[in-house]
């Protein structure tokens, strides 16, 4: 038993990569939030309810973003930290996985997912993103980025062309050796420097940028990728949540964006006829 709920929590492992503690000399703002047994209010006694208590016999102080009814019948859909769980309503069972709709053709917990990390997202203000935007986007795009990832050089590499096919670049901190490492000391820089774009583009180019600490939204921001799911840098999530799969070139990003566009546009055509 002890074995399966190690692998089970392994699956659910908020570490994408190395977590540290926070710097001891960071600002207020920069100290990771406590970590707390966070769930949806729930009724005693409920399917919902049982659901959360399932979880919480895995890992007490997990957070969970999401509890409700489930397509799959007598199941209910749990979402921690960025996965889709399925549990029995009577909380017995628990199932790990994507669940498919053959006949819609469709990832129903991909849905779901989706339209949690489009909730996540609301709690990231734009001031505290850095943004790189053509005058008229057709598209926004938020990216879970580190400064020394080498895709996420690359993709910045390409700010100009992503902007040029109408693609707006949203920058969120995911330093991904963890809290308090030289890596996201680094990020604070970025983030704390008088001309953010300025920084970033300096510090994915190799080029020096003045240490400098501030209140700041990089802890949060790496939280906030973790809760999302993040698994790899960069992560790139439309403005509805959906999930691109890593580094797209600009050409292949815009025609992944176009085909969602259009799927998302069929689908809301055959639900309303």
């Amino acid at each position: 038993m002890k074995r399966l709920t190690a692998a089970l929590l392994g699956a659910l492992s908020l570490s994408a990569c190395a977590q540290s503690k926070a710097p001891a000399d960071a600002k207020p703002a920069d100290k990771p939030a406590a970590v707390a047994a966070s769930a949806p209010k729930v009724a005693p006694g409920t399917p919902d309810a049982r659901a959360v208590a399932a979880i919480r016999e895995l890992d007490q102080k997990i957070r969970i973003d999401r509890v409700g009814a489930a397509p799959l019948p007598g199941f209910r859909e749990v979402i921690v930290a960025g996965k889709t769980l399925y549990v029995s309503d009577d909380g017995r069972y628990l199932i790990q996985g994507s669940l498919y709709d053959m006949r819609a053709k469709q990832d129903l917990s991909e849905v779901s997912l989706s339209k949690v990390r489009k909730e996540l997202l609301k709690q990231a203000p734009l001031a505290d993103r850095i943004v790189f935007a053509p005058p008229n986007p057709k598209y926004t795009v938020s990216v879970f980025t580190d400064i020394e990832c080498g895709f996420c050089q690359k993709m910045h590499s390409e700010i100009a062309e992503y902007n040029k096919l109408g693609i707006e670049i949203q920058y969120l901190a995911f330093p991904r050796m963890g809290l308090g490492t030289p890596d996201y000391k680094k990020m604070v820089a970025v983030w704390c420097a008088a001309d953010r774009k300025q920084a970033l583009t300096a510090a994915k180019t190799g080029r020096p940028v003045p240490m400098k600490d501030c209140q700041n939204p990089v802890s949060a921001q790496y939280q906030l990728g973790q809760r999302a799911g993040l698994t790899g840098t960069p992560m790139i999530l439309t403005a509805n949540g959906e999930q691109l799969p890593g580094y797209l070139p600009p050409q292949a990003m815009r025609a992944y964006l176009d085909e969602l566009a259009k799927a998302a546009t069929a689908t809301k055509t055959a639900t309303s006829g």
